[in-house]
């Protein structure tokens, strides 16, 4: 059996968890929309990730919407003491399945109480703000209001510790100024490297950063170099891609999401994986190419 505890734990806000997590938004429908084809397979990967020994799930109540929020509900509650749920707002679905902005003091609040209501809690371990000043990557864009809202339902209790995903470092700077901030949570893998240095900065902060899409999201990670190191350890590309990102540094946690029991398992196993120094050269070079 896979023990993910050996790839160490950080500090997310006041908790402490398992660097190897679980995303959930692959637990909806298609896009990301609607129920899911298998709702009872969806349950039984949430829990074999718990017996697995998973403390982190990263989820939000606009995957479906509600969907996600309300299949861990089902699964999970009542949660175990040590799991760790991260939930996202800032963001909406539209009828036609698009993203959209949810930045007002209005829809800010009742996005914590539809967490809140769906995932069956009496306060969120962890909120993220969604940043969505460009639904494709971190811009620029003023935080104070939409954070001040989220750090006033904190001291109401609703909401334990505060983080920021789609942001800049200014915006993560800015925000520290008005709350502590538990984590980042940007894009972020072997072939997407614009966050380098910011990773660094993170790290000597005791921040966690929370890559997403670490296996390339809705378009998986190709690359002859990732086949090649895999096939050479007798492992999949994808753990290898996971394996890199954990010795890429310690603040990463790492939230790969999947809906099948198998790949779970796959995903899970990247903690017995140890990356050669040559190994992680060559991946390294993908990233600079």
């Amino acid at each position: 059996m896979t023990d993910i505890a050996q790839t160490g734990t950080f500090q997310l806000g006041d908790r402490t968890v398992k660097r190897l997590g679980y995303g959930a938004m692959q637990l909806a429908g298609p896009g990301v929309f609607g129920p899911p084809r298998d709702r009872a397979a969806a349950i039984a990967v949430l829990r074999e990730a718990v017996a697995q020994g998973v403390d982190h799930i990263d989820t939000s109540d606009f995957y479906g919407p509600h969907v996600t929020n309300q299949i861990i509900r089902e699964a999970l509650h009542p949660y175990p003491d040590d799991l760790v749920i991260v939930t996202k707002v800032g963001a909406k679905r539209g009828a036609d399945a698009s993203w959209n902005p949810a930045f007002s003091a209005e829809e800010l609040t009742q996005a914590v109480h539809d967490n809140l209501r769906n995932l069956g809690v009496d306060a969120l371990d962890v909120v993220n703000l969604r940043l969505m000043f460009d639904v494709h990557g971190p811009a620029e864009g003023l935080i104070e209001a939409p954070l001040t809202v989220l750090a006033e339902l904190q001291r109401k209790g609703l909401i334990r510790r505060i983080g920021l995903s789609n942001a800049t470092p200014r915006q993560v700077a800015d925000g520290r100024r008005i709350t502590e901030i538990a984590c980042v949570q940007n894009q972020y893998n072997l072939a997407h490297r614009g966050d380098d240095a910011f990773i660094d900065d993170l790290a000597a902060a005791g921040i966690a950063y929370v890559p997403f899409f670490p296996l390339g999201g809705f378009s998986p990670l190709q690359s002859d170099t990732l086949s090649e190191v895999a096939a050479g350890l007798g492992a999949t590309p994808m753990q290898v891609a996971l394996a890199w990102l954990l010795r890429r540094s310690p603040n990463i946690l790492l939230i790969p999401g999947t809906s099948a029991l198998g790949h779970l398992r796959e995903n899970l196993a990247a903690a017995d994986l140890a990356l050669p120094d040559a190994a992680m050269a060559a991946l390294d070079r993908i990233g600079a190419a």
